[in-house]
């Protein structure tokens, strides 16, 4: 199940997407990561949306797998072999994305409730920072400690684990935080329109 859901994990939606309908290899625009967030900034909304749902769904097939096979394995173990696998593609050299959208879909399968609290406080975060990066890492810094309301060890071990780990794969992204270089989202607090007369 473990080998399944790494293989899942890896199918590198962002750029099978790129190149099948844009002709693109993402990873040589924008940041070059080939995650949702760069696929929304080269490819556009479309494509963007339609990966993040492919690598949210890579997590929740992944983790649904103890299920399927009537296994007593707890699923964010499983889950975690997708996670593995979006970070380290094998179908893509081993470079894949930051692993935010692959553990959401993990955890919408082990326990929805918490999924949703997730969602919720992620999307806020978005409008107030409008960066998708520094969103992820204090979303974790406050998602870990919450998963302890759960009384759940392997969910806070898990959870804990991908703070440290999501915060290493932004470490670009935080010293372009600190340079005031990071890309926005065009929406939330403070973000003006601008219109062509």
């Amino acid at each position: 199940m473990f080998v399944i859901a790494y293989l899942l994990g890896s199918i590198p939606s962002g750029v099978w997407i790129g190149k099948l309908f844009y002709k693109k290899d993402i990873r040589q625009f924008g940041s070059g990561n080939s995650g949702t967030t760069n696929t929304y900034r080269v490819l556009g909304k479309m494509a963007g949306t339609i990966v993040l749902a492919m690598d949210i769904l890579k997590g929740t097939l992944a983790a649904s797998l103890p299920y399927f096979f009537h296994s007593d394995i707890n699923p964010l173990i499983i889950g975690l072999g997708a996670i593995i696998g979006h970070t380290f593609p094998i179908f893509a050299e081993f470079k894949g994305g930051k692993a935010v959208a692959t553990s959401a879909g993990t955890l919408l399968a082990y326990n929805p409730q918490y999924f949703i609290i997730c969602a919720c406080l992620f999307v806020t975060l978005i409008y107030l920072t409008r960066m998708v990066s520094l969103s992820s890492m204090l979303g974790m810094l406050i998602i870990a400690p919450l998963s302890l309301v759960y009384h759940d060890w392997i969910l806070t071990t898990i959870a804990f684990i991908l703070l440290f780990f999501i915060t290493y794969r932004h470490k670009d992204n935080i010293k372009r935080i600190k340079n005031g270089t990071e890309n926005k989202v065009p929406f939330g607090l403070g973000y003006k329109k601008t219109t062509k007369n």
